[in-house]
C-alpha cells in the first residue's frame, strides 16, 4: 500500500521526536544512577565515620567527672555502629569493641582496654575510609562511562538527525523541482518533456496528471499546427488584398504586419518592418514616426512616385476579453475625393463671384426703383419691390457665405491684425443690425468691463463673427424681447458673447452647432444657409481663439468666442 506524502512526514516528525525521547531518556537514567551511588557513599559510610567520631569523643570523658553520661553516649553511638555494618571486616571490629567496650565498663580504668578500644574504632574508621575512596572511584568511573554513552549516543542521533534533515526535504524538493522545469518547458512549448517520478504519493500522481496533460497538448499542437498555418496564409492573403494600406502592431509594440500598400508608402521591405519595435522602426522612418505621434486624424499628403497623395489616418483597437491586444493602423486614400473636394471650391468660388455682380447691379436697381424721383409706385408694386429686395439680399448673403467657406476651404483665409479697441468693434457689429432689430422691437444691450485694453486682431473678421451671432439672435428672439452682448478681459483673452431669450437649444444639438450645412431640426420657418456658424468657427480658430454655445432649451441661447489679447 502507498504511504501518502501527508503520512511521511507525520512519521519524520515522530522519527526526529524518538530520537529526542532516546537522548533525554538515557540521560536521566545514568543521572539518577550516578545521583543513587552518592546516597550511598553518605549513607553507608559516613554515618559510620560520624559514630566513629562521637564514640573516640566520648572515650575522651570516660575518665572525667561525668563519666556516667559519657558511657551513655558510647553505648548509643555502639549500638548505632552495629546497626550500620556495611564493609567486610567492620563486623569483626564491631564485635571486637563491643567485648572490649564491655570489659571496660566493668574495670573501667586499665589503659590497655582503652587502647584496644580506640584501635578498634580506628580500624572501623580505616575501612569506611577506604570503602569511600573505592566507592568514589567507582562513582567517577560510573560518571565517564555514562559521559562516554551519552556522548556516543547524542552524537549518533544528531548524526541520524541531520542526515534526515537534510535528505527529508528532498522528498518534498526533489518533486517539486523536476514538476517546476516540466511546467517551465510546457511554457515554453516544448509539450514532449515528460516527468518520471517512480512514486506512488500524491507527488507520484501529480507526475502522470502531468505528463497526461503533455500528452494531450502534443497531440492537439500537432494536429492544430496545419490549420493554424493554413489560416496564417490565408490571413496574409487578405491583408495584401486590402486597398487601403495597413499596419498592425500588437500590445507590446511588436509589427506584426505590413501590407504591400503600407510597404510602399514606407519605402520598406517586409523584413524590415515586421517582427520589428515599432520604436527602431520610427527612428530610421519619418512617417512611420509621423503616423505613431500625429494626433490629429486630418487628411495629409504623401508623395508617391512623384505624385501628391492624400490620406487620412484611422487607428483601429484590437480588443480581446475586453483587453487591448494590439491595433491597426489604417491610412485611406482620399487623393480621388480631395480632387474633387477642391474641384467644389473652386467651382463655387467662380460661380459666386460671378453671380454677385448682377445680384448687386438688381439690388441697385431696386434701390432705384423705390426712390420716388424715378417714379411713384402703388403699394402693391412697393410691396412687390420689398419681397425682390428681401430674396436679393438673401441671395447675396448666401453667395458671401460661399465665398468665405471657398477661402475657408481653400486654406486662404487672410488675416488683417491691428490694434483696436474692443468697444469700436462691439458697436460697428451693433449698428450693423439695429435696422432688424428695430423692426422686432429689440433692445440690445452692451455690458463690458472698465477700462479694457486694446486687442490685436482683425476686426473685420470679429465683427463678421458678431454681426452673424446678433443676426441669429434677432431672428431667434421674439418681438420685444432683449440681446445682451457682453465683452470682458479674463487672464489673457478677451472674450465676445451674445445671449439672446429666444427657444433655445437642446443639449443633443449644442456639439454638432458649428457643422457645415447643420440646421437644428424643427424650425424650418427660419432656415438659413447652415454654414454660417461654421465660418465663424473657422475665423476664431484663424485667430487662435475658442468658439463656444451654451443654452438651455426655453430659455435662449449665449453664444461667444474667447481671443488671446496679442496676435
Amino acid at each position: 500500500m502507498a504511504i501518502k506524502l501527508k503520512t511521511k512526514v507525520a512519521l519524520g516528525g515522530v522519527f526526529l521526536f524518538a530520537l529526542l525521547i532516546t537522548v533525554g531518556a538515557l540521560s536521566v537514567y545514568y543521572l539518577n544512577r550516578i545521583t543513587e551511588e552518592a546516597k550511598g557513599i553518605v549513607k553507608d559510610n559516613y554515618e559510620t565515620l560520624n559514630y566513629s567520631r562521637e564514640m573516640l569523643k566520648e572515650m575522651d570523658e570516660l575518665s572525667g567527672a561525668d563519666s556516667m553520661n559519657a558511657f551513655k553516649g558510647f553505648e548509643q553511638s555502639l549500638r548505632l555502629q552495629e546497626r550500620n555494618i556495611t564493609e567486610p571486616g567492620e563486623k569483626e571490629f564491631t564485635e571486637s569493641l563491643r567485648k572490649n567496650f564491655n570489659s571496660l565498663k566493668q574495670i573501667r580504668t586499665t589503659d590497655s582496654l582503652r587502647s584496644l578500644i580506640r584501635k578498634d574504632i580506628s580500624g572501623i574508621m580505616q575501612l569506611n575510609l577506604k570503602a569511600i575512596d573505592r566507592k568514589n572511584q567507582v562513582a567517577k568511573a560510573s560518571a565517564e562511562n555514562a559521559k562516554t554513552i551519552i556522548t556516543v549516543i547524542l552524537t549518533l542521533c544528531t548524526l541520524i538527525g541531520l542526515t534526515f534533515v537534510f535528505n527529508f526535504p528532498s522528498l518534498v524538493a526533489s518533486p517539486i523541482a523536476k514538476l517546476t522545469e516540466g511546467i517551465k518547458a510546457i511554457a515554453s512549448k516544448n509539450y514532449g518533456e515528460r516527468i518520471h517520478l517512480n512514486r506512488k504519493d500524491e507527488f507520484g500522481q501529480l507526475a502522470n496528471a502531468f505528463n497526461s496533460m503533455a500528452e494531450k497538448l502534443d497531440e492537439y499542437e500537432h494536429s492544430n499546427l496545419a490549420k493554424i498555418l493554413f489560416e496564417k496564409r490565408r490571413a496574409e492573403t487578405v491583408i495584401n488584398s486590402l486597398k487601403d494600406a495597413s499596419i498592425g502592431i500588437d500590445n507590446k509594440g511588436i509589427i506584426l504586419f505590413a501590407n504591400q500598400q503600407a510597404l510602399q508608402l514606407l519605402n520598406l521591405r517586409e523584413l524590415e518592418i515586421v517582427g520589428q519595435p515599432q520604436e527602431g522602426v520610427q527612428r530610421k522612418n519619418d512617417l512611420f514616426r509621423f503616423l505613431l505621434n500625429e494626433k490629429n486624424n486630418a487628411p495629409f499628403k504623401i508623395v508617391v512616385e512623384g505624385k501628391e497623395n492624400y490620406f487620412t489616418k484611422e487607428i483601429i483597437d484590437i480588443k480581446q476579453e475586453e483587453d487591448k491586444a494590439g491595433s491597426v493602423i489604417v491610412l485611406r486614400n482620399i487623393t480621388s475625393f480631395k480632387e474633387l473636394d477642391v474641384a467644389k471650391t473652386n467651382f463655387i468660388a467662380t460661380i459666386s463671384h460671378e453671380l454677385k455682380t448682377p445680384l448687386a447691379s438688381s439690388d441697385f436697381s431696386l434701390k432705384l426703383l423705390e426712390d420716388s424721383r424715378v417714379g411713384l409706385l402703388t403699394n402693391e408694386q412697393k410691396e412687390l419691390v420689398q419681397q425682390l429686395r428681401n430674396d436679393n439680399q438673401r441671395m447675396l448673403k448666401i453667395l458671401s457665405e460661399l465665398l468665405n467657406m471657398s477661402q475657408v476651404e481653400a486654406g486662404k483665409i487672410q488675416l488683417d491684425i491691428q490694434e483696436v479697441s474692443p468697444y469700436s468693434i462691439v458697436q460697428t457689429s451693433i449698428k450693423a443690425v439695429s435696422g432688424a432689430a428695430k423692426e422686432k422691437q429689440i433692445t440690445i444691450d452692451l455690458r463690458g468691463g472698465d477700462d479694457l485694453p486694446d486687442i490685436k486682431t482683425d476686426p473685420d473678421k470679429i465683427s463678421w463673427v458678431l454681426n452673424n451671432f446678433l443676426t441669429n439672435a434677432i431672428k431667434f428672439s421674439p418681438a420685444g424681447s432683449s440681446i445682451i452682448i457682453a465683452v470682458q478681459k479674463k487672464d489673457n483673452e478677451m472674450s465676445f458673447s451674445v445671449a439672446d431669450e429666444g427657444i433655445g437649444i437642446e443639449k443633443t444639438y449644442q456639439s454638432r452647432i458649428f457643422e457645415r450645412y447643420f440646421q437644428v431640426p424643427g424650425r424650418s420657418e427660419k432656415k438659413g444657409s447652415g454654414i454660417g456658424l461654421a465660418i465663424c468657427k473657422e475665423f476664431i480658430d484663424a485667430l487662435g481663439g475658442k468658439i463656444w454655445v451654451r443654452s438651455e432649451l426655453g430659455q435662449g441661447s449665449r453664444f461667444g468666442f474667447d481671443i488671446p489679447v496679442s496676435q
